[in-house]
């Protein structure tokens, strides 16, 4: 059976990635939630961080966001970047988009010293099928209902299902009981967890109960409000991205499992 379909069983949303790999590169991982500050540090950096360079990698080509301890103008993220003091790259007001991994290089005489120190970017981010904002809350009322994603953006270097395996990375919902239910999602790491999003879900009618329900394909986690209510549906994804012109890939590829209420 696929990486995908052993996902599936899980209950996971994935899109599936291929890279080729690169020898000689330290690797690290930041989890981040999105709408918040990230510091990525340069294992590699020398004495002055006029020998740095830092390269953005995702699906599409790489993107070179300072070279030489100068920033590019001409990239999107230019506002959001900085160089610290440390050489380290600072990302301001992170978004989904910015998740893949982020290459730190030294050069001297514009040849380059040592190998890549890499970091790797884990976006968690919680959205609702009820608004298109980046809001953390939504309104439920009697009749209406209201889905919640749980997504983790994520770049794999040979497929989704070995990073998750290898890795040990996990999503969960974890719920609060009070009268606007806080519904907070957390990505863990070999059973650390490494970031956190809370998303609200007000209701006009005082909430009744909740049922968590567990099947092959899928996980539910059903939130039942007062009498005429329909229920918030809780969808846990994780996401990765395809490079683009692999034989095997497309752009992007999805695979979602159908998600059935009970």
């Amino acid at each position: 059976m696929s990486d995908e379909c052993h996902l599936c069983l899980l209950g996971l949303i994935v899109l599936s990635s291929l890279l080729t790999g690169s020898s000689g590169v330290d690797d690290a991982h930041v989890f981040i939630s999105s709408g918040e500050d990230v510091r990525l540090s340069c294992n590699n950096a020398l004495h002055d961080c006029k020998s740095t360079a830092w390269n953005y990698n995702s699906y599409s080509a790489a993107v070179e966001l300072i070279y030489l301890g100068i920033k590019k103008k001409d990239t999107e993220r230019h506002e959001r970047l900085s160089l610290g003091s440390d050489c380290s790259l600072n990302i301001r007001n992170i978004s989904k988009e910015y998740y893949g991994f982020y290459t730190c290089r030294q050069y001297v005489n514009r040849e380059q010293q040592g190998p890549d120190a890499r970091v790797d970017l884990h976006v968690l981010h919680v959205s609702s099928s009820s608004s298109s904002s980046s809001s953390s809350q939504t309104e439920i009322s009697a009749g209406r209902s209201v889905t919640l994603f749980c997504q983790l953006y994520s770049f794999a270097e040979v497929s989704c299902g070995d990073l998750i395996r290898s890795e040990r990375i996990e999503l969960f919902w974890v719920n609060q009981a009070d009268h606007n239910r806080e519904w907070r999602c957390e990505v863990t790491q070999r059973d650390q967890v490494k970031s956190s999003v809370t998303y609200t879900v007000k209701s006009s009618e005082s909430l009744d109960s909740v049922h968590l329900s567990i099947f092959p394909a899928e996980i539910l986690i059903i939130l039942k409000t007062a009498v005429f209510a329909a229920p918030t549906v809780i969808l846990l994804q994780i996401l990765c991205a395809r490079r683009a012109g692999r034989k095997d890939s497309q752009h992007p590829e999805e695979i979602e499992i159908n998600t059935i209420l009970v």
